[in-house]
């Protein structure tokens, strides 16, 4: 039987010629079916190129009888526009007519091509003799109609014939074309049916050789599990998958094999050891294993005989170091409930030293807002003085203001007084004058005697203005003198305003720190009292744990009497080593895994 490795190879390269064979198939198909279409393409664009040509054959036709026409008046066709449509017309039929001869790729569309060039240029030739005689000549030009009808009839079957042999080209490559069409659709689904049959046959070949056995030795195992000597299927087979079952076959033998072992050893085990533990239960400490055991239970034997003597050492320290503990139990109970009651003074002394820390705190306290206090009304009045003294300021000021304009009434009254003074002189000159002109002045010195009196008069009142001025700048000399006074004294007491603040400032500061001092012992202190009272409630704790200590301690030697062990004073002498070595034989014995036991 070929191999499960050998078989997946020969499948894995039927699979990839399954694959190349499809792909090799649709790259052909799709090869000729683009062929197909080059020449359908070709041959559609051979028969719009001629299509056009006829178009081109019958317009040309069309602009010869609009020439002849454009002469007759009252149509409106223009012979310039007629012309230019005939030129560009023939310029597309010999473009399209050359495209035909051009083409190469069937005998019978050469032929009729080659048919069509010199009835082509026969008729642009009678057109363009009509469309040059039609200017000159009209009437001779009329006359060569008949001759380019003709040439338009014969230009018109080759055409035909030409267009019969597109025509039969194009219907042949689309035939074609749809054949090939058929051909490769048809080859594609037969190799895709080879494919999928041949992916099917794959499928259900690994499924009989691979699958199914290996559900089935799937199943077998799990089975074993709860069955250990069931049989194993496939064991008969000569590859890979055989191998495994016979390997899997194997295994169950050994389980079985293991089992057997580990059954009798177990009873052993419990035969052994379960009597030993059953004695060492009913306080029994000279019970010993002797069985003969192999392997891993060789250890634990001796785990368990050092485990016992181990505790039996322990029960015989426990037994002679019980009295000790009663006697050492007993004096820490006096002395705790000493420290108790000296514990409860202390805190009964802490408490009365808290409240009276607490009274003197809370008068610093009261000593600290009303510093605080004072200190801001001392601000107060600093921030007062100083807005005195700035009103002060302003008044002194005020008044040299006022002084300087007294300064200007003065210069203002001396003008005066000068223009009373030259007023009553040209009142002087006008009487004089007035006095030379006889009786005609008469009038006029009136008037001048009554504009002297008037400058005397107001000689008369600058004078009493100075004179009250000099008496007002003594005035405001003196209340400027007064208010530098009242400014020196508001500057004195701002001075003295300060210094007190700066003292006041000092006492706060000073009762503020010794509040904090007071508020930082009162808080040790408290925590001190709090601390008294927890020991004192830890004491009272203490001192009934050592009374359950006690009475602990006789349960002890009651429960260890109960125990038979042998050589009581040489256990007794061993205390110390039993002490450090009983705990080790059983940690030995609670870390045995779980393997040791199979």
């Amino acid at each position: 039987m070929q191999s499960i490795a050998y078989s997946t190879r020969k499948l894995t390269i039927a699979i990839i010629l399954l694959f190349l064979l499809c792909g090799g198939t649709g790259i052909v198909s799709s090869w000729m079916l683009s062929r197909a279409l080059d020449k359908q393409a070709t041959a559609s664009a051979l028969l719009r190129n001629h299509m056009e040509a006829d178009m081109m054959h019958d317009a040309v036709r069309s602009d010869v009888l609009a020439i002849l026409a454009s002469r007759e008046p009252g149509i409106g066709i223009k012979l310039e526009d007629a012309r230019k449509d005939l030129d560009e017309h023939l310029g597309t039929l010999r473009k399209r007519i050359a495209e035909d001869v051009a083409f190469k790729g069937d005998a019978a569309i050469e032929a009729a091509a080659a048919k069509v060039g010199d009835p082509m240029v026969a008729y642009a030739n009678a057109a363009q003799q009509i469309a040059d005689a039609v200017a000159s000549n009209p009437a001779a030009a009329k006359r060569q109609l008949p001759g380019f009808f003709q040439q338009f009839s014969v230009l018109e079957e080759s055409m035909a014939a030409a267009s019969d042999a597109i025509e039969r080209y194009s219907d042949g490559t689309a035939r074609a074309g749809a054949t090939l069409g058929w051909i490769t659709t048809g080859l594609l689904v037969a190799t895709l049916a080879a494919a999928i049959a041949g992916a099917l046959y794959g499928a259900g070949l690994a499924r009989r050789r691979l699958v199914v056995p290996l559900i089935s030795l799937s199943d077998t195992v799990e089975q074993l599990v709860a069955e250990p000597g069931m049989p194993v299927p496939e064991t008969d087979r000569q590859d890979e998958l055989g191998a495994l079952a016979r390997a899997i076959a194997r295994f169950n033998q050994q389980v079985e094999a293991a089992n057997a072992e580990k059954q009798s050893t177990t009873e052993l085990i419990v035969e052994t050891v379960g009597s030993g533990l059953q004695r060492l239960a009913g306080g029994d400490l000279t019970a010993r294993v002797d069985a003969d055991l192999s392997g891993p239970f060789a250890r634990l034997k001796q785990d368990f005989n050092r485990a016992v003597d181990s505790l039996r050492e322990l029960i015989g320290s426990v037994h002679s170091g019980a009295g000790s503990l009663r006697r050492a139990s007993t004096e820490i109970t006096a002395a705790s409930e000493d420290l108790a009651r000296r514990t409860e003074a202390n805190a009964a002394s802490l408490e009365t030293t808290t409240a009276e820390i607490s009274q003197i705190d809370e008068r610093l306290r009261t000593s600290v807002r009303a510093a605080s206090e004072t200190v801001g009304r001392a601000d107060q009045t600093i921030e007062a003085v100083s807005s005195g003294r700035s009103r002060v300021s302003n008044a002194v000021t005020a008044m040299s203001r006022v002084s300087e304009s007294a300064k200007g009434i003065d210069a203002v009254i001396e003008g005066l007084d000068k223009i009373a003074f030259q007023t009553r002189v040209l009142a002087m000159n006008a009487a004089v004058e007035a006095g030379r002109a006889g009786e005609a002045g008469r009038g006029f010195a009136v008037v001048a005697d009554l504009v002297s009196a008037l400058a005397m008069r107001a000689e008369e009142e600058a004078g009493r203005a100075r004179d009250q001025l000099t008496v007002t700048q003594v005035e405001i000399g003196t209340a400027v003198a007064a208010v530098e006074d009242v400014d020196g004294a508001f500057s004195s007491i701002s001075e003295n305003a300060q210094s007190v603040h700066k003292l006041l400032g000092q006492v706060a500061a000073d009762n503020r720190v010794q509040s904090e001092s007071i508020s930082r012992l009162s808080e040790t202190i408290r925590v001190m009292d709090n601390s008294t009272q927890q020991n004192a409630a830890m004491v009272e704790e203490t001192s009934a744990a050592a009374r359950n200590l006690m009475a602990e301690i006789g349960q002890l030697v009651e429960h260890a009497a109960q125990f038979r062990i042998e050589g009581g004073a040489a256990a007794s002498s061993a205390r110390g080593s039993g002490r450090a070595s009983y705990a080790l034989p059983v940690a030995s014995v609670a870390a045995m895994s779980e393997e040791a036991w199979v």
